[in-house]
């Protein structure tokens, strides 16, 4: 009898198991055809979406965690954990990996893909004029943007740790990050702002007549000057991460390390060196990655205050444009695997850093 009630037992588990999943993705699918067909208002289609996404979520896991509670403890506590990280690996396989997978396909492929090309996309991504130009771009960026951020990101933390004004200093320079790349290129773009005449309404131009001297066409100047203009902007709007990151780990190094090494007759500057550099040296390479890989999918700042003119354009505003506007799917794809291979060694790097200190 024991036998047959735990055969029944595992029977009915196993039924669960695969019922309560089935029946959560054949209703939130049904949901989902139902929004996308639906003849609603779209501000009560948007209400109702937002409803649905909150209760849905909490729907589907208290159903797994229901299904999970009736197991044995020693099963229960294997498959858990897979069933609050499972819909979202799920969800970001279908968000993410099939796209991707699809992009790569398309790579293969002509412009409106009915022809396969093999890698003459690849190879016309670093033998075409413009691509070239835009993969330039992209390093003068993770070059001149990433040092330029990293450098001052430090100088100030380190700077505003010992100043009597800290909390101003640092509010100050973290103020561009609450505002979006968007928005940064549109403020920019008034203060790199030419027109021709003395009747300059760009302040960078009002405050050269001022000093009497010729107003610039700053954006369409001779390169590499026009991509360093608009490298000035990402360091404005990042500076203020790297110095938030590195202030907290700054404060993490015991002080009594710090007063010993300044009793022992070590200057400021050898302390920084010796001392400060080589304890924060994980959280230096966190931030140099976290800003090289916002450097290489640079798009917002390029689009609003040039459109990829004058010789500014960088590989996202390639891919926007090829994809987008010219209807090339086989390049605009291309590029899109280009610009992902470029980023996937920093996320490499950046976690094998993680898993070196035990965080991963």
């Amino acid at each position: 009898m024991d036998v047959r009630a735990n055969q029944g037992s595992m029977l009915k588990l196993i039924l669960l198991s695969i019922l309560v999943p089935a029946l959560n993705v054949g209703l939130h699918f049904s949901i989902f055809l139902f929004f996308r067909s639906s003849d609603l208002p779209p501000v009560l289609n948007a209400v109702l979406a937002v409803i649905w996404g909150i209760f849905g979520i909490y729907s589907i896991y208290w159903s797994l965690n229901w299904v999970v509670e009736q197991y044995s403890d020693k099963w229960k506590e294997r498959v858990i954990p897979y069933v609050f990280v499972g819909p979202a690996v799920l969800l970001l396989g279908w968000l993410l990996f099939l796209p991707t997978l699809r992009t790569l396909y398309l790579s293969f492929f002509n412009a409106d893909s009915t022809r396969f090309v093999g890698l003459a996309n690849f190879g016309a991504v670093f033998t075409d004029r413009l691509l070239l130009t835009a993969l330039r771009n992209n390093l003068l960026w993770v070059v001149f943007g990433t040092l330029a951020c990293v450098i001052l990101g430090m100088l100030v933390a380190v700077l505003a740790d010992r100043s009597s004004f800290e909390r101003l200093a640092k509010a100050i320079v973290f103020m561009p990050m609450a505002i979006s790349f968007v928005a940064a290129g549109v403020i920019w773009k008034f203060i790199y702002y030419y027109q021709p005449g003395d009747d300059q309404i760009g302040l960078l131009n009002a405050i050269m007549v001022q000093l009497g001297l010729q107003p610039q066409g700053w954006l369409s100047m001779v390169q590499p000057w026009n991509n360093l203009f608009l490298i000035v902007i990402l360091v404005w709007m990042q500076t203020g991460f790297a110095m938030v990151i590195f202030s907290a780990s700054i404060k993490g190094i015991p002080e009594d390390m710090l007063e010993a090494a300044r009793m022992d007759g070590a200057g400021e500057v050898r302390i920084f060196f010796k001392i400060m550099l080589p304890v924060i040296s994980s959280t230096v390479l966190a931030v140099t990655t976290t800003i090289i890989v916002f450097t290489l999918k640079i798009f917002d700042v390029v689009m609003i205050m040039t459109g990829g003119q004058y010789g500014t354009e960088v590989v996202a505003t390639e891919f926007y444009r090829q994809l987008f506007m010219y209807q090339n799917a086989g390049y605009g794809s291309t590029l899109a695997i280009v610009l992902l291979i470029a980023v996937i060694p920093v996320i490499i790097l950046n976690l094998r850093q993680l898993q070196k200190e035990g965080s991963f």
